[in-house]
Parts: structure tokens; C-alpha cells; sequence
């Protein structure tokens, strides 16, 4: 064996290696965005309380003021009494769901009365399977506090039997899993994903191989151009999204809505994003210039706008971060038509990203050309 040679080739492999940015990005940088992300979402769990909204349908008695009270005081949880009127026992599974509220609760008409009599009674906890964090910490605590009232109450000095029970129902509706939150949230990472890395590829690799000064000398134009490529990707995301429905459906037994306003989102979506993949790959000098740049605005995106978390179990300062995201809204979109019914949110997330498509697209075409200046 020459070790000169091994040196040799060590050098070659060494100098092409740091002259690739994609390459340093997935050795170097890559990593180092997953542990920030995961450590800046999972740094949530344990640092505050988790807020849970409760229907307290015992008209505000004394002992249904004082188990709240006590369910407060553990600082692991900090209670909301909604006061919304138009909230009752038959929507509130829905209504946590439609304003993203991932536990709440409901003190069942007659606590009281049945507390001191000895009656058993049953709170009635909502929780949410894809945030399992704040789901068990609010089970642990409604069971902590219930244990607590049922040793304190008296019984002519014999042991009492105990009175506060709970079960467990889930947030939007009382069949939903953990899958039916995973869908929308995974064909939102087919929209992104597809369209933004093939995009930002062909925009600098075209431009570099001399493919678009080729298509310059026919009469096809740049937003023709473009367009037929917004196209073949709206038509792939249809493929994709059934695809991932039927899976969930029949492998999983999820309970999904199909209706009609999935259609925009899955048209306005790769919209969106042929067009921002377009105009990354337009603005960079080099295909791997071009890759870097989709990576750094794909990947924040990709764990940050409720793809595999739900976006209410992050610190308020990433929430407040996602919301600035375009595939937040195409996610949560879906949510809300396949999940929860909720066409007038869904219009606004609709409004937002078909805006957002348009400006996008109008610069792509603006600032894509045919050929270098």
C-alpha cells in the first residue's frame, strides 16, 4: 500500500467535497438544524403549564370552583373556563379542535351534589393524539386533584368509596387517532417537497446546461413554460394525496373527509410552491447554490408548520414563526376541511396562500429568463 497515494487521493476527495455546498449542508449544516428544531419544539414540554379549557356545566358551585382551583394550582396545567354561550357537552370536541386547543374539560351538571351525597361522577377529559405531552399532563393532573377530593370527603368515619372519576374522549371528534391528524399534515410534505426540490433544480441546471437558451428560439414563453409545469405538479399531488388517503383509510382506518374543499388546496398549494421553487433556482448562480437555498427555506417548513406536531404544542415564539409559513396554512387547511368542517377558516388559509401564489408567481415569471444577461 503507498500511503502517498492514499494522502494524494485524500486531498482530491477533500478539496471537491468542500467545494459542494449540498454536501457540506447535509454533513454540516443538516444536523445541526434538526437538533435546533427538535430542541426549540421539545424545550416546550415541562417549561409552562398547559392550558386547558374547561365547560364547567355545574353553574360555578363551590366544589366545582374549588377542584378548579386546586387542578390550577398544581402549576403543571393553568385552567380556562370558557365562556362562550354558544359551547355545549355535543360541539366542544369540535370547537377545541377548530381553535387548536389540545386538552380540555368538562364538569359535568350536578358535581357538587354528587360529591357531598356520594354519588359517582365522571369529569370528562379531551385530549388530543397528536399532542401527547400536554394530553398526559393534563390526564395526570385531573387524576392527581380527583384522588385528592376523593380521600378528603367524608364518611361518618369509614373509608368512602371514590366519587370523581374521568374518561378520556379526543379533541375534534371522539373516533379521531393520531393518523387522521397525519394525513393532511403528510400530503402538506408532498406539496412542499416535490415541486420545491425539482424546481429549484431545473431553474439552475436549464439555465447552466444551455436548455433555456434552447427554448428561447421556440415560440413557447417563460409563464407558458411555467405554468405547464404548476400543472403536471397539481395533478401529481391529486395521485399523491389519494394515494396517502386510501392508505390511511384502509390500512389505518382513518377518518378523513373527502369533500370538495380539498380540491383549492391541492391545486393553490403546488402552485405556490413550483413557483417559489422556480424563483430560488432562478435567483441562484449555480445548481448548488440553487440546492442550497431550497433547503434552507424547505426544511424550517417541513417541521415547523404542523407536518408531523401540531403547531399549538410549540413555545408561543415558534407558533408565532409558523404562522409565517405558506405551508402552515395549507396544512392547516386541510385540517379544517377533512377534520373539522370549518369551511370559513379554511377560506382564510385558502386566501392566504392563493395571494401568496400569485405575488410568487409574478416574480418567477418577472425575473426569469431565458437567457443571462
Amino acid at each position: 500500500m503507498n500511503f502517498r497515494h492514499v494522502a494524494a487521493d485524500f486531498r482530491v476527495v477533500m478539496r471537491s467535497y468542500l467545494r459542494n455546498p449540498v454536501a457540506l449542508f447535509f454533513s454540516l449544516i443538516f444536523p445541526i438544524i434538526l437538533i435546533a428544531l427538535f430542541g426549540l419544539i421539545f424545550s416546550a414540554t415541562g417549561s409552562g403549564p398547559v392550558t386547558v379549557e374547561v365547560l364547567n356545566l355545574d353553574h360555578n358551585s363551590p366544589v366545582s370552583r374549588e377542584f378548579l382551583a386546586a387542578l390550577n394550582n398544581t402549576s403543571v396545567v393553568k385552567v380556562n373556563v370558557v365562556s362562550d354561550t354558544t359551547v355545549s357537552p355535543s360541539n366542544f370536541a369540535s370547537w377545541l379542535g377548530k381553535n387548536d386547543d389540545p386538552v380540555g374539560l368538562i364538569v359535568p351538571d350536578g358535581f357538587a351534589a354528587n360529591y357531598r351525597n356520594g354519588t359517582p361522577t365522571n369529569l370528562t377529559v379531551f385530549t388530543n393524539p397528536s399532542d401527547a405531552a400536554s394530553s398526559g399532563t393534563v390526564l395526570g393532573a385531573v387524576q392527581g386533584v380527583a384522588n385528592g377530593f376523593n380521600l378528603a370527603r367524608a364518611c361518618s368515619g369509614s373509608v368512602c368509596a371514590p366519587v370523581i372519576g374521568y374518561t378520556s374522549e379526543n379533541v375534534g371528534s371522539q373516533v379521531y387517532t393520531y393518523i387522521d391528524y397525519l394525513i393532511p399534515g403528510l400530503i402538506g410534505f408532498s406539496i412542499l417537497t416535490s415541486p420545491m426540490f425539482s424546481m429549484v433544480d431545473i431553474a439552475s441546471s436549464y439555465r447552466k446546461d444551455g436548455i433555456f437558451r434552447e427554448l428561447s428560439l421556440t415560440p413557447l414563453t417563460r409563464a407558458e413554460w411555467l405554468l405547464s409545469r404548476i400543472t403536471w405538479y397539481v395533478a401529481l399531488t391529486f395521485v399523491t394525496a389519494g394515494i396517502m388517503i386510501g392508505a390511511g383509510v384502509y390500512l389505518f382506518s382513518a377518518h378523513v373527509a373527502l369533500t370538495l374543499g380539498l380540491v383549492p388546496f391541492l391545486i393553490v398549494g403546488p402552485f405556490f410552491f413550483v413557483s417559489l421553487g422556480m424563483l430560488a433556482g432562478t435567483v441562484a448562480k449555480t445548481p448548488e447554490s440553487a440546492a442550497l437555498i431550497g433547503n434552507i427555506i424547505t426544511f424550517p417548513m417541513m417541521f415547523l408548520s404542523g407536518t408531523f406536531f401540531t403547531v399549538s404544542s410549540f413555545p408561543p415564539y415558534l407558533q408565532t414563526f409558523a404562522h409565517v409559513l405558506p405551508l402552515y396554512y395549507v396544512i392547516d387547511g386541510m385540517n379544517q376541511v377533512m377534520l373539522f368542517a370549518n369551511m370559513s377558516r379554511a377560506l382564510a388559509d385558502l386566501a392566504v396562500v392563493l395571494v401568496a401564489g400569485l405575488v410568487v408567481f409574478a416574480l418567477a415569471v418577472r425575473l426569469f429568463k431565458w437567457r443571462d444577461e
